[in-house]
């Protein structure tokens, strides 16, 4: 008996079989909290929020930055958020669509993902940076498919940052 696949018939078996370590579909649930702070000068921080695991590139979940500037004059900060430009900014091209989006006004932002993550152990950072302000980053250590909620708490920059896996 010979068995013939075809482009279609390997996708759908490649989605199964041939890719066993994809965790079911899961949606990681963010929460950032931007403090209002009280300073003589305040610009609205550059955030990027991405994901780490040993031995895999990192993976860029979303960039806030002044995107509606003329000639996209507002990608020229972004490598003021450092860890996440050394990780993967400088590689990018800008606007990224599902990625970029505009500076958030202090208060709690919620972002909600569906990103293909195979088992294993990740970290998802969160990193702002603030012109005439500071920097801050916070790391959320997490594990699939085990699920759960993370936080943890900026001091300056950020506020708290929660992270919801539910599968």
């Amino acid at each position: 008996m010979q068995l013939r696949i075809t482009g279609l018939t390997a996708s759908a078996i490649g989605a199964g079989l041939f890719a066993p370590g994809l965790a079911h579909a899961q949606t990681l649930d963010i929460s950032v909290t931007i403090p209002r702070l009280t300073v003589a000068e305040y610009h609205r921080p550059y955030v990027a929020i991405w994901l780490e695991q040993e031995g895999a590139a990192p993976k860029t979940l979303a960039v806030w930055y002044d995107d509606d500037m003329k000639a996209n004059e507002g990608t020229k900060w972004l490598r003021d958020v450092r860890q996440w430009w050394r990780a993967s900014g400088r590689a990018m091209k800008f606007p990224a669509a599902g990625v970029s989006g505009a500076t958030k006004a202090p208060g709690t932002h919620k972002l909600s993902l569906k990103p293909q993550l195979g088992p294993g152990n990740y970290t998802l950072v969160v990193e702002a940076a603030r012109e005439v302000g500071g920097r801050e980053l916070v790391r959320l250590p997490f594990s699939l498919p085990k699920g759960g909620t993370t936080r943890a708490a900026g001091s300056s920059e950020l506020g708290a940052v929660a992270l919801t896996v539910k599968r």
